[in-house]
């Protein structure tokens, strides 16, 4: 039985790690970042990789820094035949790469060379690509650099948002590793080296990119907002207030006012104009302290009194 050290985090690991329970590779040890504290209780919980390795009785290695930390140690000494690695969230020093009998490989979320980094679904949505997929990679030292084992695309849609792509690249990449794993093993898998002039970054997502700029086109600022759902929320400054915008809907309706404006309002929508004359929705938003609310619900509350031209978004607190 071909033995499995493997590394990942996020709900997003989980379909991969069971599928290599369910394929009977033995899968020695789990990796996975500490527990962290979540939600307004602040309370201490395991990642979902922790939970589905404890589920299957798996040990579990949670080092806060992985190099120079007893857990590599521990890991190194294993001697796996593979080293499988999806979002973990940490680099991966040499010699524990190096400790794999036959490979260390990685399940990445796009079509590489494009996206390296560990934001590549967010900006896959951001940029209002066509088309995002999985990459099966070598692991090298340098991030997102190894040679490509196989890929596979998803189109991609305007309902889609950083959690539904997710979830179908989550399969996706299960699929594809399992399809891949058995000729990496028997040597015969083909190795595509990456192209450097195709190379693009996706770094993580700083608290400055999310305060949504006004000032883009209504669909540049839908992409925004769908890249950073549903973890995150893009806001803006609505009314003076913190204000997050869960889901807008561009509009082909054009207007001469200010971004940030009220175009047209009732009991039912609000439109707003953005940038390059664009206009759009508010679907859904969520005030600073409130839970989300449906457009309608706002507009018989705090935002009762909004009439059409009223500069209702600007670019910084009032």
């Amino acid at each position: 039985m071909t033995s499995v050290i493997f590394l990942g985090t996020p709900d997003f690991a989980v379909p991969i790690l069971e599928g290599l329970i369910a394929q009977h590779y033995d899968v020695v040890a789990v990796m996975t970042q500490p527990d962290r504290k979540v939600g307004r209780k602040q309370k201490l919980a395991a990642s979902p990789v922790k939970q589905a390795a404890v589920a299957h009785n798996i040990p579990v290695l949670q080092p806060e820094k992985l190099s120079g930390s007893p857990e590599l140690a521990q890991a190194i000494a294993l001697a796996p035949d593979l080293i499988v690695t999806a979002a973990y969230g940490q680099f991966l020093p040499t010699k524990f790469l190096q400790a794999a009998k036959i490979a260390a490989v990685n399940v990445h979320g796009s079509l590489l060379p494009k996206y390296r980094g560990g934001a590549p679904i967010q900006y896959s949505i951001i940029n209002g690509d066509a088309e995002t997929g999985v990459t099966i990679i070598e692991m090298v030292k340098k991030m997102d650099a190894g040679d490509m084992f196989a890929q596979a695309k998803l189109p991609l849609t305007r309902q889609d948002d950083t959690g539904t792509v997710f979830a179908k690249l989550s399969l996706l990449g299960r699929d594809l590793l399992l399809a891949t794993l058995p000729k990496i093993i028997d040597q015969t898998a083909t190795r595509t080296p990456q192209d450097p002039e195709k190379v693009t970054f996706a770094p993580t997502i700083t608290k400055e990119q999310e305060h949504l700029d006004i000032h883009l086109s209504a669909q540049a600022l839908d992409q925004w907002v769908r890249g950073l759902r549903p973890e995150v929320g893009g806001y803006v400054y609505m009314n003076g207030q913190r204000t997050k915008l869960w889901a807008i809907t561009p509009l082909t309706a054009t207007t001469n006012l200010p971004a940030g404006s009220v175009v047209a309002r009732s009991k039912h929508q609000l439109v707003i104009a953005a940038g390059e004359q664009s206009t759009f929705q508010i679907d859904e938003l969520q005030p600073a302290g409130k839970s989300k609310q449906h457009i309608a619900d706002y507009l018989n509350g705090p935002g009762r009194d909004l009439t059409v031209g009223q500069q209702v978004i600007t670019d910084d607190p009032e």
